[in-house]
């Protein structure tokens, strides 16, 4: 179980990768972000800026976020976010891209407040099976020290 300790500046923790699927890409549209190059191939075809089919950014954002809790989240003492400072969607997910990523500590330092807290800055890309940046995206976490987690 990693804790607050574990999390040093500088460490880069490899995410599981992920497989954008089809059916899953248009289910997320359809639900959450109903855009017609979200939810067909030929509306996706017609766009000049997207060519095909693509993933909702947000529906990345999931994916992400499962790359990350089976790459480190749910093996850590991790308290949840208060937020993300920034998301970037370089480029876009088409279905059978095969997602790969990486989580890189920025800084860290403990709570003023909760001194068995403690507070790390991460950052995350994601790369698409052809090495092209498809998201970044930095957001704060917080994680519970040794003592804490006793």
């Amino acid at each position: 179980m990693r804790t607050f300790e574990d999390f040093t500046e500088g460490l880069e923790i490899p995410l599981e990768p992920y497989t954008a699927d089809r059916d899953e890409m248009i289910a997320f549209a359809r639900e959450f972000d109903p855009q017609p190059f979200h939810l067909d191939d030929a509306a996706g075809g017609a766009n000049e800026l997207v060519g095909s089919l693509t993933a909702s950014g947000w529906h990345t954002c999931s994916m992400l976020m499962k790359m990350m809790a089976e790459g480190f989240l749910l093996d850590s003492t991790s308290q949840g976010s208060p937020g993300v400072d920034f998301v970037k969607w370089r480029a876009p997910v088409r279905p059978g891209d095969r997602l790969t990523g990486t989580a890189r500590v920025l800084s860290r330092r403990l709570s003023a407040k909760r001194p068995t807290l403690g507070i790390a800055k991460i950052g995350v890309s994601l790369e698409n099976q052809e090495g092209v940046t498809v998201l970044e995206s930095e957001y704060t976490l917080l994680v519970l020290t040794r003592e804490g987690a006793r």
